[in-house]
């Protein structure tokens, strides 16, 4: 089931918990993307050095192949590395328009 949740507050609530919601929120999310097809390894890898690489790859894959459809997973990868502050309005704001759909 995916959750409708508000862009704001994700931002707000990762500054106010210094970026421990961003992590439940990622874990969130990725749970809910998978839910979709997608196989988003185990989230435990996001604090692990090089395989946190990895997971984002593979977090990116799931969310270009099952929510975007648009099967660009490097491009979504490179904007993740190199603007990731931008990427959990566009994860949330596309996660939204599925869960008002269902």
């Amino acid at each position: 089931m995916i959750k409708n949740r508000n862009i704001f507050l994700v931002y707000i609530f990762s500054i106010i918990t210094f970026g421990i919601y961003a992590i439940y929120w990622a874990v969130s999310t990725k749970n809910e993307i998978n839910s979709l097809g997608a196989e988003i390894p185990t989230a435990w890898l996001i604090i692990i050095p090089i395989a946190n690489i990895y997971w984002v790859y593979k977090y990116c894959e799931g969310f270009s192949m099952k929510v975007k459809k648009d099967k660009n997973t490097l491009l979504w990868f490179i904007v993740c590395i190199l603007v990731g502050i931008v990427m959990p309005a566009i994860i949330q704001s596309e996660l939204n328009k599925i869960a008002r759909i269902r």
